[in-house]
């Protein structure tokens, strides 16, 4: 759709005239396509505004402040709101709920918080669902101010979400206040905008004489102190006043009504050198959401950068496999797919393209976009109904101040909060009944999930910082900096002696890999893991039952006999020599060599996939055979320092050094540092802790290698947690 209009915007050039609007952006957004038109002008204005097209597109934004009230059982009222007058950012005050979170509140809506008091103040950002993601950093300075920083394709956008004091505050409330909004904005970069949506609690005043700079000349009434403070911060911080600058009828411009009182108190102020990017900015009338004060709505046009938008990662449904009859039709499918064969294609490539090819087409793929939440599943119809029937109430009494009218809408009020009671009542009891069943269980975990990713502030980490600091945004550039970052972290080694002696190899025969070991190892894997960089599960493989087994039986078997040849350079020679050490067969290290052996990986992140790169240190990541391997290093480097249980307890990397004097202890520590670091292995000093059971003086600490080691009164050892006091109460009640 698009709509002709003409908005009138000040020229400040000349203080106190105004000029028509003129050329034609496109705005695409919540709101729709829509354009502003006029006449042409000289200067050449249209000309500039089609070469910025073509060097770019633009994002429409509709960003909105409401001072609510309170939010207690309004959530789902407000994003109701908010989808209908199509608004994508909402800063909210006197939330009145207590807590430094964030939560869904329904269709797709994400509200951050904070407050310290469910009584008073309280304030927050409400972020449509397709700029969630997009979130990079929350501060919550007070349960007055707060700012979340969002990356809009490249442009970084701060909105700032504040609540003034009241008038007859005391001064110093007034002046933390506006010192806390001080340091928010001097810690923004210049470069970057700013919207701040807050209730000040002050008027403006109609007209602009002197400050022409910062404000237009369409507020309300006369100035009052709380306002003059709103214009000297605007001043300050080289801001401008939105509200102020458009022409609109009063109705449109007063944005708190109480009793016979209309006033201007909400306002949206921008960069002035942002105030461009400003088409329209006009109170919304006719919504019952806050019962004294009105939504302001302003409609921004962000020049960005054409950016090629990653495609979503549709993944097959191997989760059907579960069911029998999907199962039974996979396997029909693939025997088509095979020629009504039985028995699996020698060749890996081959086999895994037909079962990957067959799973798309028997079990779907997913649409790659996120199910829709469940926070408000308790929204129903005669819910959304009486709401319906408030806001219309609202709207009567708004255009007819009777006390009929009031009644009314008063009565509606207190309907709607028990029908919102009710609702939840009854989800609540079916939710209760259903716990009993698998189902029901698998509701409340889903549940669970989603609350813990909506307290989350920032879901998805999209840009980061280059090495000097500064934050990159594209795409191509983010998937640089990991892989550069990965590629050093896992190709970087710690410094260690080189081995002079060396060590034989067992050299023994190495018996056929049986199909009921295949059969065992298939039998004890877990279902529901995520698949690796062939896209199979598991379940695949049980599917198929023993076709399954008869092939993977002969592919490793096939990898045994094709593991004959030398190593001219080893890599990882610490994990050779302790494998050879402990006794194993010379054909099971050539396995393990081969798996290691140019070795390549990939970082997965928000924007994509980065490109391969080698990995040359360490054991693989996810793999079965690591945490064996890792045991058999620590096993042979310990050789010397380690001692009988109790005195020595280990478990892979978890170790526990018992000694009966402090001078004892520090004394094994060194040794097993020595040991350890003269080999490559690192030893954290982080976490790195002792404790004294049945201490009867309190002196003394123990220290490596001059660095004092953390005392603690407990520590948990594979799970159980072990007391100073010699007891085990904790446990007990744990």
């Amino acid at each position: 759709m698009r709509i002709v209009s003409t908005n009138f915007i000040p020229d400040r050039s000349r203080p106190g005239l105004t000029t028509t609007a003129i050329g034609a952006v496109d705005l695409q957004g919540a709101g729709g396509n829509w354009a502003t038109v006029g006449r042409r002008s000289r200067g050449g204005r249209r000309v500039r505004r089609q070469r910025e097209k073509r060097k770019g597109k633009s994002v429409g934004l509709r960003i909105g402040t409401l001072n609510v009230g309170t939010m207690t059982g309004k959530g789902r009222e407000l994003a109701d709101m908010m989808e209908r007058r199509k608004v994508d950012i909402l800063c909210v005050q006197e939330t009145r709920w207590k807590g430094s979170k964030a939560r869904s509140i329904g269709a797709g809506f994400k509200l951050f918080y904070y407050g310290v008091d469910s009584k008073r103040n309280g304030v927050g950002v409400v972020l449509k669902e397709e700029f969630v993601k997009n979130v990079l950093e929350v501060k919550r300075v007070s349960d007055r101010v707060m700012s979340l920083k969002l990356e809009i394709e490249g442009v970084m956008l701060n909105v700032v979400s504040g609540y003034a004091p009241q008038v007859g505050c005391e001064l110093e409330e007034k002046e933390r206040f506006w010192s806390e909004l001080d340091e928010v904005m001097e810690s923004i970069p210049t470069g970057e905008r700013v919207v701040i949506g807050a209730d000040f609690n002050g008027h403006v005043g109609e007209g602009n004489t002197g400050d022409e700079e910062v404000m237009g000349k369409f507020g309300v009434k006369e100035r009052n102190l709380e306002g003059q403070m709103v214009v000297d911060f605007a001043k300050r911080m080289d801001m401008a006043v939105v509200n102020t600058y458009f022409q609109k009828r009063e109705e449109h411009r007063v944005t708190y009504k109480s009793g016979g009182r209309s006033t201007q108190v909400d306002y949206i102020l921008c960069r002035r050198g942002n105030l461009k990017e400003i088409s329209d900015c006009k109170v919304v009338v006719g919504e019952s959401v806050a019962r004294q004060h009105r939504m302001v709505v302003c409609r921004m046009t962000l020049m960005v950068c054409k950016t090629k938008r990653s495609k979503i990662e549709k993944k097959t449904k191997w989760w059907k496999l579960k069911k029998e009859e999907c199962c039974e039709e996979f396997r029909q499918k693939l025997r088509q797919a095979l020629g009504v064969q039985v028995v699996l294609p020698d060749d890996w490539k081959t086999t895994a393209e037909v079962i990957r090819e067959t799973g798309r087409k028997v079990l779907g793929v997913s649409s790659g976009r996120r199910k829709k939440d469940k926070e408000t599943w308790w929204w129903n119809e005669e819910v959304q109904d009486s709401i319906q029937r408030k806001r219309l109430a609202k709207k009567k009494w708004d255009m007819d101040r009777t006390e009929e009218n009031r009644q009314e809408y008063k009565e509606l009020q207190r309907r709607v909060k028990r029908e919102v009671s009710k609702a939840k009542q009854k989800a609540y009891d079916e939710l209760y009944t259903r716990l009993d069943t698998r189902e029901g269980e698998k509701d409340l975990y889903r549940l669970a999930r989603q609350r813990d990713r909506d307290g989350k502030d920032v879901q998805q980490v999209r840009v980061i910082k280059d090495r000097d600091g500064r934050v990159l945004t594209s795409e191509e550039s983010v998937q640089r900096r990991w892989k550069e970052y990965f590629e050093e972290l896992m190709n970087e080694e710690n410094e260690r002696e080189k081995r002079v002696e060396g060590v034989n190899s067992v050299e023994q025969k190495v018996d056929k890999i049986r199909k009921d070991e295949v059969r065992k190892a298939l039998k004890r894997m877990k279902s529901g893991k995520a698949v690796g960089p062939d896209d199979i599960p598991v379940e695949v493989w049980k599917c198929l039952g023993e076709a399954a087994v008869e092939f993977l039986a002969s592919l490793f078997n096939r990898v045994l006999e094709n593991l004959e040849k030398a190593y001219d350079r080893v890599p990882r020679e610490e994990l050779w020599y302790c494998m050879r050490k402990s006794g194993v067969a010379e054909k099971y290290l050539r396995v393990v060599q081969d798996m290691y052996e140019r070795s390549r990986t990939v970082v997965r992140c928000a924007v994509g996939q980065t490109e391969e790169f080698n990995v040359e240190v360490g054991l693989h990541q996810g793999s079965a055979l690591s945490p064996f391997l890792f045991a058999i290093v620590m096993d042979q480097l310990s050789e010397e320092v380690r001692q009988e249980s109790p005195w020595t307890m280990m478990f892979a990397n978890d170790i526990v050094i018992c000694s009966e004097s402090r001078e004892q202890v520090e004394e094994n520590l060194e040794r097993w540092r020595f040991a350890l670091e003269r080999r490559g292995m690192k030893v954290s000093r982080s976490k790195t802790e002792y404790m004294c059971v049945n201490e009867r003086e309190g002196s003394g600490t123990v220290r490596l290698q001059g660095e004092e080691v953390k005392k603690v009164q407990e520590f948990k050892y594979l799970g159980s947690t072990v007391q100073s006091n010699g007891e085990c109460g904790k446990e007990v009640k744990k």
